[in-house]
């Protein structure tokens, strides 16, 4: 038994190791293979969503993954994930980087690595027009949002007494608004807006002003120790910042005439440690 035991711990060691230089290697790989994968999402307006013309995936998290395979040298590949299947999605080796609404915790912190801020915002709700006046009409209430995402984590929080029912993504949250199975649909305050604007119904709901629970950095993840990766997306968002490519971004998709068709100022700007 000890010698199985000797063995089992000498696999793990060496296991451990493997997985170390597989995340080390990333930035290498990508540029070897000529390809970088990034997990986006493909239901989330404004940041990734499949465009009806093109039947691409395209958003904002996609033109950033576009400018950092672009300096890279690399192609990009996108694949699909959703709140719950990022990260897994990522430790797994199947992506390279997530960009994907993901707010930065310490606790994802423990698990991946998160690049600097490149997008800010704060959670909030959809409900019907008039129906919420403050937090504590939701209380004791149904509200719909996205399994895995700190929304769902927030809004327990927040609202101990209500049943917080996590929906696949949001528009099958605001989904069930709609139908009447709940009474608010909560996650960060652009995605809201965006889902908001392509509703047909749109004059119904609103987004109470005055509720806010939570302020939402958005980070790109990498593997946890994949150092290499990390520095070179941090160098070059910083570089984006600074030649005025993310406003640039920002602007085509939230700016006056952007592509998501709301309009949002943008109060952030990229700088390193946050």
């Amino acid at each position: 038994m000890k010698r199985i035991t000797v063995l089992f711990m000498a696999l793990l060691f060496v296991g451990g190791l493997c997985s170390a230089a597989l995340a080390a290697d990333t930035l290498a790989e990508a540029k070897k293979k000529g390809v970088l994968v990034a997990g986006v999402k493909d239901s989330t307006p404004g940041f990734g969503y499949i465009d009806e013309k093109t039947r691409e995936i395209v958003g904002y998290d996609v033109d950033f993954c576009k400018a950092i395979a672009k300096k890279m040298g690399v192609k990009l590949e996108l694949r699909p994930v959703t709140s719950a299947t990022r990260m897994p999605q990522l430790i797994a080796g199947n992506i390279d980087i997530i960009a994907a609404t993901m707010t930065i915790t310490a606790e994802r912190a423990q698990q991946i690595d998160f690049s600097h801020t490149y997008f800010f915002t704060g959670q909030k709700f959809i409900t019907n027009k008039g129906a919420v006046k403050k937090l504590a009409d939701l209380d004791g209430k149904k509200i719909g949002t996205a399994k895995g995402s700190t929304s769902e984590q927030n809004a327990k929080k927040a609202l101990p007494n209500a049943t917080i029912l996590s929906f696949d993504d949001y528009p099958q949250a605001f989904l069930a608004l709609q139908q009447g199975k709940v009474v608010a649909v909560t996650t960060d305050e652009s995605i809201l807006a965006n889902i908001l604007a392509k509703a047909p119904d749109k004059e119904k709901y609103e987004i109470p002003a005055d509720i806010r629970i939570s302020d939402e950095p958005y980070g790109l993840g990498m593997r946890k120790g994949d150092k290499a990766l990390v520095d070179f997306v941090n160098a070059t968002i910083l570089e984006m910042e600074k030649s005025g490519e993310a406003k640039k971004i920002f602007d085509d998709w939230f700016g006056p005439k952007g592509k998501s068709g709301i309009v949002m100022e943008r109060t952030f700007k990229i700088t390193a440690g946050k």
